[in-house]
């Protein structure tokens, strides 16, 4: 009797998939992405407000309306490509994708939003630029706090 009950309980486990390798993204290559970030898509957002909407660079810095929109829209088609792809055209130039910290799956577009918030904020207090020095999995203050990871794509 007791034998009918254990095999009536024990249940054949599908094999699972080996474990994907995860590589975390280096810092360097995450500077230099950002780096072409901001050439690709945000100098022509300033180009766009300084010479065809405000007419020069002047008008265009003595308006801070005008300045944080041009961050705000950035930071809109970043969250865009965050959401789409996990890449913005500097992250995919270095294989490098954003992707939630515990899924690896891509981020929700107002995770996205919330990240780059927090990129700005990591930027200014200069002690989270540093972070990714000292922590395990390579993450800077807005990684820890929207919990994302940018790791690498092997292909």
């Amino acid at each position: 009797m007791r034998w009918r009950k254990l095999k009536q309980t024990t249940q054949i486990k599908p094999k699972q998939k080996p474990a994907k390798r995860v590589y975390y993204a280096r810092f360097s290559d995450r500077v230099k992405a950002l780096i072409i970030d901001l050439f690709i898509i945000y100098m022509p957002i300033l180009y766009i407000m300084t010479y065809v909407i405000f007419r020069d660079k002047k008008t265009l810095l003595m308006s801070n309306i005008a300045l944080f929109s041009g961050i705000a829209l950035y930071g809109m088609i970043y969250a865009v490509f965050l959401v789409k792809t996990g890449q913005t055209p500097g992250k995919k130039a270095y294989k490098i994708k954003v992707v939630d910290s515990v899924t690896f799956e891509n981020i929700s577009f107002f995770r996205a939003i919330c990240r780059f918030v927090a990129f700005l904020f990591t930027w200014i207090t200069i002690v989270g630029i540093f972070l990714p020095f000292y922590t395990k999995r390579s993450r800077a203050l807005h990684d820890i706090l929207c919990k994302t990871v940018e790791i690498e794509e092997k292909t």
